[in-house]
Order: C-alpha cells, then structure tokens, then sequence
C-alpha cells in the first residue's frame, strides 16, 4: 500500500495516515495480519517526524485496528477494524430496541437522520 499526504489539507498528518489505514483495512485493501511499514521508514518515505507516524499508529492500535507486536512490527488486527464492528452492533442493538417499542422502521430511521443532524 502506498500512503500519501496532503499538505495543503486542514487535517493533520498523523489523522491522514490513520484514515488510509482504516479505510485500506475496512475497504480489504489491508487484510488481516498485513504488516504496516515500520514506523521509521514511513516517516522517511513522507518527510515526517517519527512521532507523527508512531502517534497515527497507536490511535490505530487504540481503535483495534492494528496490533503492535513488539520487534515483529505492526499488523493489522486479525478482528478486522473495531470501530466498524462497535458501529454495526450499535446498529443492531438500536434496530432490537425500536423493534421492541413498537417503533416502525421508516420512524427509526427518521430518528436517526435528526441524530446525526444534530
């Protein structure tokens, strides 16, 4: 995989490295147990302090994404990424809820459109 920056973007270095990463992971670019590039060498390769990159990679690791395994380096999580499984049973767990108040299925999801307008 090939990273890429954006130096004119609002959005922080070590924020752009972990959304391709993610992004990578959820889209199967990444599979399970691939190895991300060392943190050094990924900083050299895009110019960048070896704490930007460290920083993307332990927020990753923080959101199960990726595993740190010492000397071994970084991989990715063979639970594939852990904010897209917190967000599916979150659905599931909104679609049990409304079922049981009696809720139908067009008001839930109107609820949910006013929620993320909020």
């Amino acid at each position: 995989m090939e990273y890429s920056l954006d130096p004119h973007s609002a959005t922080p270095p070590y924020e752009q490295i972990r959304a391709q990463v993610r992004d990578a992971v959820r889209s199967g670019a990444l599979a399970p147990g691939a190895k991300l590039p060392p943190v050094r060498r990924l900083a050299e390769e895009l110019g960048l302090a070896v704490n930007t990159v460290a920083r993307a990679y332990r927020e990753l690791e923080a959101d199960g994404v990726v595993e740190t395994r010492g000397r071994n380096g970084t991989v990715v999580s063979p639970h594939g990424d852990a904010t897209e499984r917190a967000a599916q049973q979150s659905a599931t767990d909104y679609v049990e809820t409304v079922r049981r108040l009696g809720i139908a299925d067009d008001e839930a999801l109107a609820l949910i459109e006013t929620a993320l307008r909020a």
